[in-house]
């Protein structure tokens, strides 16, 4: 019997993928450690991929 597969994801194409970054804010807290804060993708809100769009069926091209 086959099997369906669901559809592959789609990478966003903003972020290509790449959804979350630490970024430094230079300099280091008093324990030594770098201070960071972490931004997520607007276009995908921080998952890397995005919905595959659906075709409409008879629109007209």
């Amino acid at each position: 019997m086959a099997q369906h597969t669901s559809p592959a994801s789609r990478i966003c194409p903003a972020c290509d993928g790449f959804a979350t970054v630490a970024v430094t804010l230079g300099g280091r807290d008093p324990r030594g450690y770098l201070r960071t804060i972490t931004a997520h993708c607007p276009a995908c809100q921080g998952t890397g991929t995005v919905p595959a769009r659906r075709v409409r069926e008879g629109a007209g091209a």
